[in-house]
């Protein structure tokens, strides 16, 4: 491979409330894939003195067009797997706890009259958490069991991810050892796509058919599915592109016993990353206290040495501030997933809230309990929940504002300090409380178009500890991108008219672009998903 010049709008996160947008930009990309060098603003009449004066003699230019720009790739901190069958099962298990014995099934479903192409991405949207997992998930994975249906899935579904953007990407495997393998090569060798890829590890409250049997089993399938993908080749960088990742599915999936032994596993292996979930939902939340004995669901994981700068954690809707500091002080990062927090009804995660106590974090797509493969999707999402939770916080003040009012009118007396002596008193008076401390730069704020991108790009490679390497453009990064396109030729009707309204300013313009695609924009807009400088998806990749 030859060194490659892109030639056009750039545009570079920077943190979580700046990004630079390069009318001009020039980025060479060296033959092992890594940043050569960048210029933020070449002039067209000085691009080949530009470029001779770095060196280079054999390169392959692309100039971009009019309504085209590059950005760094999308990336997914948390999905699960395919879609599940849409047909419920009706059989409980008594193995299982209440909250999941409704609409639990004790054995696998009989033949369904669906067929693969009939799987669907939007099942269950009625239920919650618990009793969606045991109506449709693990029925939907038990069936991996199958490697032939498990590769034709996997396959189609690592496609579709790529297809939507996402260089990065956090795969959460079945309980089966050879199905997540079989996973982890498609990865590898039909997508090239950067990812973690782990099975879950789950032997408590799960129904008879689908469990595993011991936490010897469990450690021994997790410890042959890491060898196996440490053994894949490097990229050209000499780095894997694939990483394995200890996967206990949650806290009430593992005994004690179980996540003691990971938690070990974990200590011999400082370099694996840890993926789970996290207080998704209220009734999971108050399950995880009562099984554990504990004070707080992420004390569950410190206390398992699981907990650490290299843990992924999905949702966290229901965390406290507590927890929100534990989890800052152990470097652990979370997956906001906002599409599945809406659809199966867990709530909004306080992202803002997360930001201000210093949480690292990133988006994900959550499929199938979110119902779209799209990290543009959650960027949509999160845009939404965050405005939800700002309109919240306003009118809860207007409320309490009124409330003094009211009472002032009253003429009773009324303290006049405005830091309580103690929470209890906060709570009791929270007219009282100083809020300005409390909400920080995003607390209850709206997130804007700088942190969005930062979170799916940036923000997600701090997540998986990969912000060396990717979710910026920076000399000696990989070169994980994507090459947008806002023109009319892609045919999305929800994007068009890109040269109707031209700003003064190219920067402007480019801002719009980006705001366009992130809002308006789909897999049609991505004209070439690029992972360590090879193109491996997008509307003009020939597979």
């Amino acid at each position: 491979m030859t060194t490659i010049i892109f030639h056009g709008p750039v545009v570079n996160p920077l943190s979580l409330t700046v990004y630079n947008a390069l009318p001009r930009c020039l980025i060479a990309v060296a033959n092992d894939g890594n940043i050569l060098w960048i210029d933020d603003d070449v002039d067209p009449a000085n691009l080949r003195d530009t470029i001779a004066h770095h060196g280079l003699q054999s390169y392959t230019l692309i100039d971009l067009k009019p309504g085209e720009f590059i950005m760094p790739g999308l990336v997914d901190t948390h999905i699960v797997r395919s879609p599940p069958p849409s047909l419920p099962p009706t059989h409980p298990s008594a193995s299982m706890p209440a909250s999941f014995q409704t609409l639990a099934c004790a054995h696998p479903p009989p033949s369904s009259p669906f067929r693969d192409n009939s799987l669907l991405l939007i099942s269950g949207g009625d239920f919650e958490l618990l009793d969606w997992l045991t109506t449709y998930t693990f029925p939907a994975e038990s069936k991996f069991k199958d490697l032939e249906y498990a590769e034709r899935i996997y396959t189609d579904v690592v496609h579709r991810v790529i297809a939507s953007g996402t260089t990065t990407c956090c795969y959460y495997g079945s309980l089966d050892r050879d199905p997540t393998m079989r996973l982890a090569d498609i990865v590898h060798k039909k997508g090239s796509q950067r990812a973690f890829v782990g099975k879950c590890n789950m032997n408590w409250h799960c129904p008879d058919y689908y469990v595993e049997e011991s936490v010897q089993e469990s450690i021994s399938a997790t410890v042959d599915l890491i060898r196996y993908i440490q053994a894949f080749p490097l990229s050209p960088a000499q780095e894997p592109l694939v990483h394995p990742v200890i996967t206990p599915r949650f806290a009430i999936s593992c005994t004690p016993e179980l996540l003691a032994e990971l938690g070990e596993l974990a200590k011999t292996m400082p370099g694996v990353a840890i993926q789970t979930h996290i207080s998704e939902n209220q009734k999971e939340v108050e399950d995880a206290l009562l099984y554990f004995q504990a004070d707080s669901y992420a004390s569950i994981y410190d206390k398992f040495k699981l907990l650490r700068h290299n843990t992924i954690l999905a949702h966290g809707v229901w965390l406290t501030e507590k927890e929100m500091d534990l989890i800052a002080e152990k470097g652990a990062g979370l997956s906001h997933c906002p599409t599945s927090n809406f659809y199966l009804s867990s709530g909004m995660a306080r992202v803002g809230m997360l930001l201000d106590h210093g949480v690292k974090v990133g988006l994900g797509s959550d499929v199938s309990g979110g119902y779209s493969p799209s990290i543009l999707h959650a960027i949509q999402m999160a845009s939404i929940a965050s405005k939800m939770l700002a309109i919240q916080a306003e009118s809860k003040r207007r409320s309490h504002d009124d409330k003094d009012e009211d009472e002032n009118h009253k003429f009773v007396h009324r303290p006049t300090h405005t830091s309580p002596d103690s929470a209890e008193e906060a709570e009791q008076h929270p007219q009282h409380c100083d809020r300005s401390h409390k909400e920080g730069k995003f607390t209850n704020k709206k997130l804007g178009v700088a942190t969005l991108l930062y979170l799916a790009t940036k923000g997600g490679a701090e997540v998986c500890c990969l912000q060396d390497r990717i979710g910026s453009f920076e000399p000696g990064k990989a070169f994980d991108a994507l090459l947008v396109s806002v023109r009319n030729e892609p045919g999305n009707p929800a994007m068009w008219g890109y040269d109707l309204e031209q700003e003064s300013s190219p920067e402007l313009n480019l801002k719009r672009w980006l705001e366009r695609f992130l809002f308006s924009g789909d897999d049609r807009n991505i004209k070439k998903v690029i992972v360590q400088g090879t193109v491996i998806g997008g509307q003009e990749h020939q597979a």
